[in-house]
């Protein structure tokens, strides 16, 4: 049966890392196995910035450009001390591609440029763990995902063609895994016209869904650097617990809310193929991590979930009349053009308020389209606290010495638009 396995950033983010893969690997060597390789380390966010300061004609793009060159390097010195092994030319042509777009006066299609540049994160990481894995004796084949995710051309939030994807993985794939490992690329896809196009920030666990769904895999496994699914996140909080199970429904509402330990668009597919999902540490093969799965788990300990860089906006009419179906009808239209996701919103007589994430491109081009039609009172910097399961003691807990802006509350979930006091 065929396992799908996805490496986060974090999971290679240096040689180690990639030496640790490959003993995962070597020690699942009877299953048949696809492997979904994020960008090492922090690289997305690196390229991020390069896209920007190309874009906005800024004069660090070469540094930031010759940084990440750096990176990538210093990581294949350490596994391939041979200077003269092939894995370097191909290194240094696939950077080229970067350099081809930064030497050209940058465009307005903002999204398209973010697609074609920060996807190269991925498509080095997938080579250099390839390289790697075959360098260490495992017979393994490299894939180009933009071959067999198939998107429509919605930069930076790829919208999968599943038909075409479906037909794509399944008549190619399965015979390459009889005899080999595949290593391909998380978070991208491709066009009809072979332009690179992203999943979404954190797509690689989609990308993981999409080709366990289509190959009906027996489990999919994300490998972390955390002991499973956690509670809130342990960067922020210190007594985290683990959960041993979830239920397909509670990951889901999980993710929707912001966890960022899975990307909220990776377990729809899984459901539906009843395809269960493990998330495991990486340096700690060997433990069980958390399962999830179709059965019916019962969950009451509180997932506690923090967006910080939040958006509060309150849109009115400009002679104060009631907000309608109509206006709202408007406002959803005007929030999905400018692809605003919204985290929270609430309803009153005579205003409309909204929470999400506060994109530096996207909100402006909101604030823009909605001032002539609207009176406009926004914040910024805010946080959207999240806790499914909740209790007083943990709501009073975490908004200590806090403003609360927005409050509402479900039968199961609280959420909270927080200011510090």
């Amino acid at each position: 049966m065929i396992h799908v396995f996805k490496f986060g950033g974090a999971s290679v983010k240096d040689a180690d890392g990639i030496k640790n893969l490959a003993k995962i690997i070597n020690f699942n060597r009877e299953k048949q196995l696809l492997i979904v390789v994020s960008a090492m380390g922090k690289t997305t966010n690196t390229l991020e910035n390069l896209t920007k300061s190309y874009v906005d004609r800024q004069n660090d793009v070469f540094s930031i450009f010759d940084e990440i060159r750096t990176y990538h390097e210093t990581i294949l010195l350490q596994l391939f001390e041979d200077r003269n092994h092939p894995i370097y030319d191909e290194i240094a042509n696939t950077f080229v591609e970067i350099d081809w777009i930064i030497e050209e006066e940058p465009h307005d299609e903002y999204d398209f440029i973010y697609d074609q540049i920060v996807s190269i994160g991925e498509m080095v990481a997938s080579k250099i763990v390839n390289a790697y894995l075959r360098f260490k004796g495992i017979e393994s084949k490299w894939l180009d995902s933009r071959s067999y995710i198939h998107t429509d051309n919605t930069y930076r939030e790829g919208i999968i063609d599943w038909d075409k994807t479906q037909k794509s993985i399944k008549s190619k794939i399965p015979q390459i895994l009889e005899n080999h490992v595949a290593v391909t690329q998380g978070f991208i896809g491709g066009t009809s016209e072979n332009f690179t196009t992203t999943l979404g920030r954190e797509g690689s666990d989609y990308s993981a869904a999409i080709f366990a769904a289509c190959l009906n895999a027996k489990a999919v496994t994300i490998w972390k650097d955390v002991p499973g699914v956690l509670n809130a996140d342990p960067k922020l909080f210190d007594d985290t617990k683990k959960y041993e199970e979830l239920s397909y429904r509670e990951a889901l509402e999980m993710t929707f809310y912001g966890a960022t330990v899975i990307h909220p668009k990776t377990i729809k597919p899984l459901q539906n193929a009843r395809i269960p999902l493990f998330v495991k540490p990486f340096l700690y093969p060997s433990e069980n991590g958390t399962c999830i799965k179709e059965d019916n788990v019962s969950v009451s300990m509180p997932a506690i979930i923090v967006k910080n860089n939040q958006v509060l906006l309150s849109v009115s009419t400009l002679d104060l009349s009631f907000i309608t179906e109509n206006h709202l009808s408007h406002l959803f239209g005007i929030l999905a053009d400018k692809q605003i996701k919204i985290n929270m919103m609430q309803l009153s007589a005579s205003s409309y308020s909204v929470c999400f994430d506060n994109d530096e491109r996207r909100v402006p081009q909101l604030i823009a389209a909605l001032k002539s039609q609207f009176n406009l009172k926004y914040n910024t910097g805010l946080e959207l606290l999240t806790i499914r399961h909740f209790n007083k003691e943990v709501i009073s807990k975490l908004t200590s010495g806090k403003m609360i802006l927005l409050e509402q509350s479900s039968r199961q979930t609280s959420q909270m638009v927080l200011k510090d006091a």
